[in-house]
């Protein structure tokens, strides 16, 4: 049944003065609702969500949540009280099928419309898996929704050792969650090092040595060649890995689909928007991972998966459609906890030519990433003066003898 939160029933009279629909319960989503009541937005606010809960925090799932040390109760973004205080309908397990800018409707998987005077597009990411032999089996887990943290907790309550492929932040993060746990846990990456590719051979080797303190063995720059039919049998190229579960920790796929039956302009795969969120259909916007936008600081468009800038650009769109002009300009950045240490990191995420790195007494480090002598990106463990200096180095493009 579909849940409904909020303001009560829904107006369908096209004589509406005045709604913004909002697709997509994540962090750009709610963010789009708050900024617009925040900033005077009068009209009806409609958020359409396929998830089964109210927007929640998604970053503890790999963690605390995984952990046992947070529970439901603490994941909530805003309670329940805040959508009628705010005067938001939240519609939950709630399908959008269709998007017709040209008319200003979207259509719902059961066939309703609704009429819309301004949109945001907030629709996230699904889990990526990699294209080999039963790698789309149900019981092979991903990570990407609190749903999916459910299933995999409980899960990890019997079993003895686990295969984890893929050592970005959520990869890295669950690989050290399960082992806290007392599972025995392989993590198999076709990087050479974790996160090599984003942070750098530094980086990669100290993010290396944490989790094997941890107690993660690591089978690195190995490509997996399938997974066997029971779902719990890893083949690479050289060796096959026998556990009781498999988490397929990928990355993640924009979810562009109606933005794309649409007719929106798109670039690499995202929705391309302007500093403010606008896409190329008028009272269309769009938020988070699905997008490539202009950012003002850095002079160019970015795609960003992280959760602040999902935030940020849901704030910005929300601004926009209730008539307080915002852009977004500030550098993505974002905090990756693996086990007990906590990585802080500020970057254009675009590429670095070349990093500075500075250790610090007590096994803290900074990297300074920089392209043609210019800062693009700080990364820290430990030193958040660092950290704190990093952003405004990075966001007014300052050289890299500033560091």
């Amino acid at each position: 049944m579909t849940g409904v939160y909020g303001a009560g029933p829904i107006r369908h009279s096209r004589r509406v003065t005045s709604r913004l629909v909002i697709i997509g319960g994540g962090p750009a989503g709610l963010s789009a609702a708050q900024a617009y009541r925040e900033r005077g937005g009068r009209g009806e606010v409609l958020l359409l969500t396929a998830d089964h809960a109210l927007p929640y925090h998604r970053p503890p799932l790999s963690k605390d949540f995984l952990q046992g040390t947070t529970d439901d109760s603490e994941l909530a973004m805003e309670e329940a009280a805040f959508f009628d205080e705010q005067d938001i309908t939240v519609r939950l397990n709630t399908v959008v099928a269709e998007l017709d800018p040209a008319a200003h409707l979207v259509r719902l998987a059961d066939g309703e419309t609704l009429t819309y005077t301004s949109c945001v597009l907030a629709t996230g990411s699904s889990a990526l898996r990699i294209p080999v032999d039963n790698a789309h089996l149900p019981g092979i887990f991903t990570l990407r929704s609190l749903s999916d943290a459910r299933r995999l907790t409980e899960a990890a309550s019997t079993a003895a050792r686990a295969t984890v492929i893929g050592s970005g932040f959520i990869g890295c993060e669950v690989a050290a969650s399960l082992s806290l746990l007392g599972v025995k846990v392989i993590l198999v990456t076709a990087e050479e090092l974790p996160q090599q590719q984003r942070l750098g051979d530094f980086a990669g080797r100290q993010i290396a040595g944490w989790l094997r303190d941890y107690g993660v063995e690591l089978v690195l720059d190995s490509a997996l060649a399938a997974v066997g039919h029971d779902a719990t049998t890893v083949h690479l190229d050289d060796r096959e890995i026998q556990a009781d579960l498999v988490v397929m920790a990928a990355g993640a796929s924009p979810n562009v689909e109606l933005a794309e039956k649409a007719g929106l302009a798109m670039e690499n795969g995202r929705i391309v928007t302007d500093d403010r969120m606008r896409t190329s259909a008028p009272d269309v916007y769009a938020a988070g991972d699905i997008v490539r936008a202009h950012n003002g600081a850095a002079g160019r468009s970015l795609a960003v998966e992280h959760w602040g800038e999902a935030m940020a650009m849901g704030e910005t769109a929300g601004a926009n459609v209730a008539g307080e002009p915002a852009t977004w300009a500030q550098a993505p950045g974002f905090w990756s906890t693996i086990g007990d240490r906590t990585l802080k990191y500020v970057a254009w995420g675009d590429g670095f030519s070349d990093t500075d790195v500075r250790q610090h007494p007590g096994g803290g480090f900074t990297v300074w990433y920089s392209q043609d002598q210019v800062v693009v990106g700080v990364l820290t463990y430990d030193a958040d003066d660092d950290y704190e200096r990093g952003r405004e180095l990075v966001e007014r493009g300052a050289p890299i003898t500033a560091i």
